[in-house]
């Protein structure tokens, strides 16, 4: 990525970028940290009303540690994979215990945290102490993917050669470096976009895009089948952790009528929910923990 490509798209999102509220200079490391957390698989629409109520009722890691998991469960609402939010309350507790309440600076000691993985790291560390950090999302992979290698789309499985690239693309300096990974994020966010790319409102279509360049090839078909949402146990967990985040518990009889066909999958998906610590066992059914 040249010089004049990383300024040029750092001139875009100063002019394009979307205000929002985890981006103010105000905004605290925990609140950053929540939000990258929620942003996981997950759009900002859906986002911006829980990362709002959230902030509200547990703005530091000391509130959200001292909460109850049933409400920070119901908090979570539909959002989506909800063991992150225990994870979420998890790592604020480590904060608190190890490190005065105060979200910790650097990757290993980010990475160290429960729940929190590469890419979450490096994104608190620029994102929130402005440091210099590689950031990897399927944005930032999906422009350097077309802008450097010329290919439709990056591999379903991020590389070491993926890594390389953008290590090398980033820019030495420290402030630099912070505004290249929020603006390349947000421009494959928003114009370099999987689907649908608008090249002809992309700062690099005339300047540094070897896809557009290339005549912007497709994408090989990818022929694997995809599962469907609908009848997998991940949507019967997901209905059952809205009947108790409506009534904080739930008879067996009435979890089972979710699924009258097959009440193997019901009691299967139970199971795991008191697993992975999402429910409870009472003597009629479950609750929230």
């Amino acid at each position: 990525m040249s010089d004049l490509s990383v300024e040029t798209v750092i001139e875009w999102f100063a002019h394009h970028g979307r205000d929002l509220p985890w981006r103010h200079e105000d905004t605290s490391a925990w609140a950053v940290l929540v939000s990258e957390v929620m942003l996981q698989q997950t759009p900002v629409s859906r986002v911006l009303p829980r990362w709002t109520e959230w902030m509200r009722q547990w703005p530091t890691p000391a509130d959200l540690a001292d909460a109850p998991t049933s409400e920070v469960l119901r908090c979570w609402d539909r959002l989506g994979y909800p063991r992150r939010a225990l994870r979420l309350q998890e790592c604020a507790r480590t904060i608190v215990r190890e490190h005065g309440g105060t979200v910790p600076r650097g990757l290993d000691a980010l990475r160290a945290l429960p729940g929190i993985g590469e890419y979450t790291a490096a994104a608190v560390t620029a994102f929130a102490h402005h440091d210099r950090a590689v950031v990897v999302d399927t944005n930032i992979r999906r422009v350097l993917a077309r802008s450097v290698e010329g290919v439709a789309l990056p591999a379903r499985s991020y590389s070491a050669a993926e890594r390389a690239l953008a290590t090398r693309s980033l820019p030495a300096e420290r402030e630099r470096s912070v505004a290249w990974n929020q603006a390349v994020m947000e421009l494959g966010a928003l114009v370099c976009t999987a689907r649908s790319p608008r090249c002809a409102q992309c700062p690099l279509a005339e300047n540094g895009c070897a896809w557009v360049a290339d005549g912007s090839p497709a994408a090989p078909v990818d022929t694997r089948r995809r599962q469907t949402f609908e009848g997998t146990d991940r949507q019967m967990r997901g209905q059952i952790m809205a009947a108790l985040r409506r009534d904080g518990e739930a008879p067996t009889k009435d979890l089972l009528a979710l699924d009258p066909e097959d009440r193997p999958r019901v009691e299967r998906c139970m199971t795991s929910l008191v697993a992975d610590g999402l429910a409870a066992r009472t003597e009629e059914g479950l609750r929230l923990p």
